[in-house]
């Protein structure tokens, strides 16, 4: 990440608020621009490196920039120290810490990924499934449960009506809805076209949740498409922030769509994936949308 790139964590700094990073951070190994310590977070706990991330027992992980050993694991099996459960603790623990301060938490959590790996099956391990399979559904059931942890300790806290929590995953299905994953968890795609690493909207189009008790209407459903980029305006407007020289945005701030208006008007969306030698790349506009495979 480039040392001049403006960063929703310090654009949360102008306006007082802690900030922390959970999970997975793959923009930069420490002592480069992209450090995450020298991008506006005060504190980061997990992995600094997409592919480490792929292993759920690895041989160490991040406490700021201090790496520590897990015991009991080799980063190529399941061992005996699960980083997920490390992960959370310390993002709860952090939570507790700020008390009624204001903070701006990025949770990057890992799960479900590749190599699906779990350290206790749960409601799953006498379900006729692969090993793989069901510690793909104890993965998301383990993720179901840790958001929940954090949602009762914002309540617990007194601090969940003053706190936005935005919850979505990243990408489509990683599997192919032809594929033995894809026909068993059929639910992933919901139906779309495409998976992870394309540009139809089974690879594009994410369901996603926002909870703020007493301000976002409970129980609403909406299909009006929003964008990632969307966040960092929202949160400039939420809280009055003064956004540093070289702050840019595509997005639209989501404030008045989260309290039940409606979604903001753009011309189009576009997305970009290099996957290869060429980029494919789609474009949206309206109920229209031209896609190109390289």
């Amino acid at each position: 990440l480039p040392a001049d790139t403006v960063t929703i964590a310090e654009v949360a700094k102008t306006a007082g608020y802690a900030t922390a990073t959970f999970g997975k951070w793959g923009m930069g190994f420490f002592g480069t621009s992209g450090d995450p310590l020298k991008q506006g977070v005060d504190h980061f706990f997990g992995y600094n490196c997409q592919r480490h991330a792929h292993s759920y027992f690895p041989t160490y992980l991040f406490d700021d920039d201090q790496p520590f050993i897990l015991p009991g694991n080799d980063g190529e099996t399941v061992g005996e120290t699960y980083a997920q459960e490390l992960i959370q603790n310390d993002m709860i623990r952090w939570v507790r810490e700020q008390g009624d301060k204001p903070f701006m938490l990025f949770y990057a959590i890992t799960l479900p990924h590749g190599r699906h790996e779990i350290d206790d099956y749960g409601i799953y391990k006498d379900n006729p499934w692969t090993e793989q399979q069901k510690a793909y559904a104890a993965q998301i059931t383990r993720m179901d449960t840790d958001i929940g942890e954090l949602a009762d300790t914002l309540r617990e806290l007194g601090i969940a009506e003053n706190t936005l929590l935005v919850f979505s995953g990243d990408n489509g299905s990683s599997f192919s809805p032809e594929s033995e994953f894809g026909k068993l968890f059929k639910q992933a795609s919901n139906g779309l076209r495409g998976y992870k690493r394309g540009m139809y909207e089974g690879a594009l189009r994410q369901a996603a949740f926002a909870w703020w008790p007493g301000t976002i209407p409970a129980g609403r459903v909406d299909d009006q498409p929003w964008a990632f980029w969307d966040l960092m305006p929202t949160f400039v407007e939420i809280s009055g922030a003064q956004p540093p020289a070289g702050y840019e945005t595509d997005g639209y701030s989501l404030v008045e769509y989260l309290k039940g208006g409606p979604a903001p008007k753009r011309d189009y969306f576009y997305w970009e994936l290099h996957p290869g030698d060429r980029p494919i790349q789609a474009a949206r506009f309206g109920d229209w949308k031209a896609v190109r495979n390289g």
